[in-house]
């Protein structure tokens, strides 16, 4: 990627915006790193004044309502943001000559398949999370010429997940391994864990090697379990914490989720451009950096 190029990042503070921001800005980049006190993306005047005075080269939006409960609670809301929202910056991208790169979720899919989901996989959400969603990606895909959308799931990341209280799943089980002689995780929903930093080396390796416009699945490789998850935190950080499964609607969910949602690389892979790590050294990377568990 040379290093003249300018990236908009539009969610800069969130847990994978911020880390976007950073990994593009230590390449070289120039970045303007773009928050909510800066633009709605849900305001398209807003978005349109903001974006299009910047000149950039590639926009990168990570702006999302991503709380799934508070997204079926209110789906006017989760619609405005995730979908109108993503058309707006859509639209500005297209009208500067942009790049577009939009993050967007497991969550479209059901579960059903009980294998890997590629790309060429039809969608269907079971919530409105997932819907609002796959509408953002329509109209990123439609009304922008240049694009990248990325699929992620599982994400965790250095910095706080702000719309989430601010502890992803890992720091959650540190806290409570901590503080509780037994921890129960759910051992019923099988995703890829995904660190954010991994995802944003990906996007800058594919930014620099030319990667063809398109959709595109993002993930750390594997798969697990949360309780699976769970189980190699408490491993890699030598926790004495007793782990068991929770037992069937022990948790139960308020909103249905996909009982299986991982996703396969496969476009990044058909191009040898996936440079994805397996999720639990990506894991032992992040308690390292973060935590100084070696």
């Amino acid at each position: 990627m040379p290093g003249a190029l300018k990236i908009v990042v539009v969610g800069a503070d969130g847990q994978l915006g911020s880390d976007i921001a950073a990994t593009c800005s230590d390449a070289g980049a120039e970045v303007l790193p773009l928050t909510i006190e800066h633009m709605d993306v849900a305001d398209e005047g807003q978005v349109r004044r903001v974006l299009g005075g910047t000149r950039a080269d590639v926009i990168i939006n990570t702006a999302a309502m991503h709380h799934v409960e508070r997204c079926e609670a209110d789906p006017a809301r989760a619609f405005a943001v995730n979908a109108l929202g993503v058309r707006h910056v859509a639209l500005a991208a297209a009208a500067s000559g942009a790049r577009l790169v939009h993050i967007s979720t497991d969550y479209v899919f059901d579960g059903a398949k009980g294998a890997p989901y590629l790309e060429i996989d039809p969608p269907l959400p079971l919530n409105a999370y997932g819907n609002s969603k796959l509408a953002g990606e329509h109209f990123a895909r439609t009304l922008a010429p240049r694009h990248f959308v990325l699929r992620v799931s599982g994400l965790y990341g250095r910095n706080p997940c702000l719309e989430k209280g601010g502890l992803n799943f890992v720091d959650l089980m540190l806290k409570l391994s901590r503080e509780r002689p037994e921890v129960r995780v759910v051992d019923d929903e099988v995703l890829t864990p995904t660190s954010t930093a991994e995802v944003a080396r990906q996007l800058l390796h594919m930014l620099r090697h030319g990667a063809a416009d398109g959709l595109y699945h993002a993930t750390a490789g594997g798969q697990c379990s949360w309780y699976e998850f769970a189980a190699e935190i408490f491993r890699l950080s030598r926790s004495p914490v007793r782990l068991n499964k929770a037992a069937p609607g022990e948790f139960p969910a308020k909103v249905s989720r996909p009982k299986y949602s991982v996703l396969e690389n496969g476009h990044l892979q058909r191009q040898g451009l996936n440079v994805m790590a397996p999720w639990p050294q990506a894991l032992a990377e992040y308690l390292r950096e973060k935590h100084g568990i070696h």
